[in-house]
């Protein structure tokens, strides 16, 4: 498919949403445009407002940069003092850290074109993130390799609940805030960029709400699995606008990359259908 064909699909489903109201009937906040996407502002969890327990940071000894900026790289060593990690955890992680300070590569999971899951989903960097919203469903599609997620708005999760690389997610409106609650998701997937391992227990409730006047979108992140973590703790994203239509970005198709340090690009070996 086209560039021009696969926009003109999304505008036409954007085009066609009808204007969503909450519960009690008050206009919900409008995250969807064919004009304009939303970029996240670092491809790492930001810190939110207030105390409390908090996502896995970079290592001081080893501030992080971004590769191809003219400078030697400095992968992602995460500080295994954070409090959060059950014991596995923690040690999941050293064994990686050990690799990047051997002189290994950190590339993140998406260069390999790997579903993200949930809420690694919202460190997708340098390309847009788009939403379509109706009644019944938001859909959350990422301009980096058509990743998608679907929202079910306004019922409950279902009984028996299968696994997937993104869990089943059920939302509602509060005011001026979509609120996304996740369980169900599959143990393959990691929470973040340093690969933050979790369980299958894992449970993720986010917030998306505008701010500064529409400019920007926020996103606070609850996160709560006993098999993986201490406590439950929380986390937030931010993104800008981005003024540009959705374009197709095939991750899999003509990959620059050297492949040799990472994880072997998905391939389904039986139909799942």
């Amino acid at each position: 498919m086209s560039k021009r064909a696969l926009a003109s699909g999304v505008a036409f489903v954007l085009a066609c949403a009808v204007t969503v109201q909450a519960a009690d009937n008050a206009p919900v906040p409008n995250f969807s445009s064919i004009e304009y996407g939303w970029v996240a502002q670092a491809p790492n969890f930001q810190i939110p407002p207030g105390g409390g327990p908090r996502h896995v940071t970079q290592h001081p000894n080893y501030p992080w940069k971004a590769p191809g900026r003219g400078e030697a790289p400095h992968w992602r060593v995460a500080d295994l003092d954070n409090p959060i990690l059950q014991p596995w955890a923690r040690e999941a992680l050293r064994k990686m850290n050990d690799k990047i300070i051997g002189g290994g590569t950190g590339y993140t999971r998406q260069v390999s074109c790997w579903p993200m899951g949930t809420p690694a989903f919202l460190l997708l960097p340098a390309q847009p993130l788009y939403f379509i919203q109706t009644p019944k469903e938001v859909t959350l599609i990422h301009q980096m390799d058509q990743q998608v997620r679907r929202v079910y708005m306004n019922v409950p999760h279902s009984k028996n609940v299968k696994q997937s690389w993104y869990g089943e997610s059920v939302g509602h409106y509060e005011g001026d805030t979509l609120v996304v609650d996740t369980i169900g998701m599959n143990d393959q997937t990691w929470v973040d960029n340093f690969r933050t391992p979790h369980s299958d227990k894992l449970h993720v409730i986010e917030r998306f709400r505008l701010i500064n006047d529409g400019k920007n979108l926020e996103v606070r992140v609850h996160i709560e699995d006993p098999g993986a973590y201490t406590t439950a703790w929380d986390t937030m994203q931010r993104y800008d606008r981005a003024d540009q239509q959705y374009l197709e970005s095939v991750c899999a198709e003509n990959n620059p990359l050297d492949h040799g340090d990472l994880d072997p690009m998905p391939e389904a070996k039986t139909p799942d259908f």
